[in-house]
């Protein structure tokens, strides 16, 4: 090979490497949104074969501030509650003695996505995370049925669970919705000479 060629080759593998104006920016955006992005960590789960005891922590934080700022991102600050659904979540992707941290890790990411306000946001982004799993793993049997019986064992599962997941999503917003709706109460004041002025006074709804 010439030195020419060689150039040539190593002028486009430089080319190949360097990103696009459009996908520096995407990767400059992408670093904004996980700089100021509060996140609760990444839990932990270690389950004891003697006792059948579930314990569940965080990673790389503070026992404390780790639960104030999962607690954060379920939208409470009802530890009975935090508790609660957190041993739930903990308990999604076990199986016998095993446990999955990436399975409950995921349904926090659902729940941090959502944003819940309260505890009945929560509990619908919690569902909507264990749906979705129960989702794939229903298209994936069906993707891998041998004998009709598994077909359409597995594309029945598979529609019901969808539509399951739609209506989390349509209840969600219903929720949202009535939650954020004004309320406008009419205000008349009656002015010297007879003149009526009616204003509106309006109510944010919950959290405001």
């Amino acid at each position: 090979m010439s030195k020419t060629q060689k150039d040539s080759g190593n002028d486009q593998q430089t080319k190949g490497s360097e990103l696009a104006e459009a996908e520096t920016n995407a990767v400059a955006v992408l670093r904004e949104r996980k700089r100021s992005r509060v996140r609760a960590p990444d839990i932990t789960l270690d389950f004891d074969e003697d006792t059948r005891r579930l314990t569940v922590g965080h990673k790389g934080k503070d026992p404390k501030a780790a639960c104030a700022l999962a607690m954060h991102e379920l939208g409470t600050a009802d530890y009975r509650f935090f508790e609660g659904v957190m041993t739930q979540v903990a308990t999604l992707g076990q199986q016998d003695s095993s446990v999955s941290e990436t399975a409950s890790n995921f349904v926090m990411s659902v729940v941090a996505g959502v944003k819940p306000q309260d505890e009945i946001e929560a509990m619908l982004a919690i569902q909507m995370g264990a749906i979705h799993q129960a989702t794939m793993m229903m298209a994936r049997r069906l993707n891998h049925a041998k004998s009709l019986p598994q077909q359409d064992s597995a594309e029945r599962a598979l529609n019901k669970l969808s539509r399951t997941f739609t209506s989390q999503v349509e209840t969600l917003k219903r929720y949202r919705a009535k939650a954020n709706q004004t309320v406008r109460v009419e205000r008349v004041e009656v002015k010297e000479g007879g003149q009526a002025i009616v204003g509106n006074v309006q109510n944010g709804g919950r959290g405001q």
